[in-house]
Parts: C-alpha cells; sequence; structure tokens
C-alpha cells in the first residue's frame, strides 16, 4: 500500500468548504472523485486544513493511501484530467506511510488580502474584501503583534461551543501595504474556526480607530467573542503553505 502526498491549490468561491459534506459541492469531494477514476479503487483522502467555504489554497497538502502503480508523476496530469479548473493538482510525492497531512503539521500559513480603495475590483472581486475606509497601516501592524505568543484564543473564534482546547500559538502576524492592497500573513500551529477572518475584521477596527492598539490584549484576556471585531469575509482568506518537521515530507515548491 502506497501513501502519496499532493500539492493542491484551489479557488474556493463555488465550494462548501474542503470537507466532504451532504447535498452541497466540496474540495474533498471533488479531489476523492477524480482520484478514484484515476488509480480505479475508492480512495480516502485527508487534507492538512479543513478550509471554510469561501477559502482559496495556494498549498493545500493532504495524503491518500492506495495499491496503484502509477508512478507519482504521471498523477498530477491524470488527475487534473477529470478536475474542474478551479482545482488543480501541482506536485505528487511518495511518503513513508505513517504519514498524515493533518496531524502530522507543524505550522500553518495563511494570508488575508483587502483592498483599500472605495472602488471595487473586478478582477480579483473572489480573492480579496474591498475596504473603503481610510486605515492606519502603522496601527494594524503594532497592533499584530500582541497577537504573536500562546494564547486562549476564544476572543477570536464564533464557534467557541464546538472547541474543547482553544490555547494556539502564534508563530508570525505580518501587515503588510502595496499600494492598494493590504496583506495580512499568520502562521500559527493551529487555527480556531474563523480565527483569522476574525483578527483580520478586529485589526481593521484598529486601523479604523475603532479598537485601540493595546484593545488586542485585552480582548485575547477577556476570551469573549463579543468584544473583538467582526468576521471578515472568506474570499480574502487563501492558505498559503503547510510546514511539516521532516523536510522530505514538506511541499518542494509553492509557485
Amino acid at each position: 500500500m502506497r501513501n502519496v502526498r499532493l500539492l493542491i491549490e484551489y479557488e474556493g468561491t463555488h465550494y462548501a468548504g474542503w470537507q466532504w459534506q451532504k447535498n452541497v459541492s466540496t474540495i474533498q469531494e471533488t479531489l476523492s472523485k477524480a482520484i478514484g477514476h484515476v488509480v480505479q479503487e475508492p480512495i480516502k483522502i485527508y487534507g492538512a486544513s479543513r478550509t471554510d467555504a469561501g477559502v482559496h489554497a495556494l498549498g493545500q497538502v493532504a495524503n491518500f493511501k492506495t495499491v496503484s502503480y502509477i508512478p507519482s508523476e504521471r498523477l498530477p496530469h491524470a488527475i487534473n484530467f477529470y478536475l474542474p479548473h478551479d482545482i488543480t493538482v501541482k506536485e505528487a510525492r511518495d511518503v513513508t506511510e505513517s504519514f498524515h497531512a493533518q496531524y502530522d503539521a507543524k505550522s500553518k500559513v495563511y494570508r488575508y488580502t483587502l483592498l483599500n480603495d472605495w472602488i471595487r475590483t473586478s478582477l480579483q472581486r473572489n480573492f480579496c474584501h474591498v475596504c473603503g475606509f481610510q486605515l492606519d497601516i502603522d496601527k494594524m501592524i503594532a497592533a499584530a503583534k500582541s497577537l504573536i505568543g500562546t494564547h486562549d484564543f476564544t476572543s477570536f473564534t464564533t464557534n467557541a461551543w464546538c472547541e474543547k482546547h482553544r490555547i494556539r500559538t502564534v508563530k508570525m502576524a505580518d501587515v503588510k501595504k502595496e499600494e492598494k492592497y493590504v496583506s495580512f500573513t499568520i502562521e500559527a500551529d493551529g487555527f480556531l474556526y474563523n480565527m483569522v477572518r476574525t483578527m483580520v475584521g478586529t485589526l481593521i477596527e484598529v486601523g479604523r480607530g475603532k479598537i485601540m492598539v493595546e484593545g488586542i490584549k485585552d480582548i485575547i484576556n477577556a476570551k469573549n467573542r463579543k468584544v473583538a471585531g467582526p468576521t471578515a469575509p472568506a474570499r480574502g482568506l487563501c492558505l498559503i503553505e503547510v510546514k511539516y518537521e521532516n523536510d522530505q515530507e514538506r511541499p518542494l515548491r509553492i509557485e
């Protein structure tokens, strides 16, 4: 039995998220069916991150087991033949039998993109949130630093009652502005439901002057969703990379 690791990118606009659900189209279901056509057997595919409806991925990692003898270098082209154009397998490789895309992940990197303009965008409409308010980027940068570290992030999840353990370690939280686009990049050992999007909504409020820079620490300590900012729309969020301790299990490249 082989264990195959995939590097996948997708536009999540027309899907109800990663995880298989009844009566709706998901990334996991679409991939499973495409792979099944290729290897001629039913397979179970495990993703590193269960991205929500409308969320995109540049570096999603998944794995599946198969008895097929098709060389891994031929699998991307074969699988892509059965996939719609908004999902693409970028790479496939054989990995150790024990490798699990979700449980072996050490950290994940997400990026949220804002278009800070009153005028909407047509070409990028599915990949960014248009925010017309004047934002103080320096304050947002300073506030983001308070998110770094090991904290109980209950205030930043919209589904706290379903999360038994809400402590996560944020390794990096970076805000940058290039022309009219503002990006928020965050790396953590794991994320709660809507955690990144709620952080973005809170940082926008900081940029607008509605929340003080030092107020981020108070929001974290409050462990109360009501004190944080709104949850930003899904379309601006993208899974950039999944990191593993063993470099041989990590994606070779992110394009």
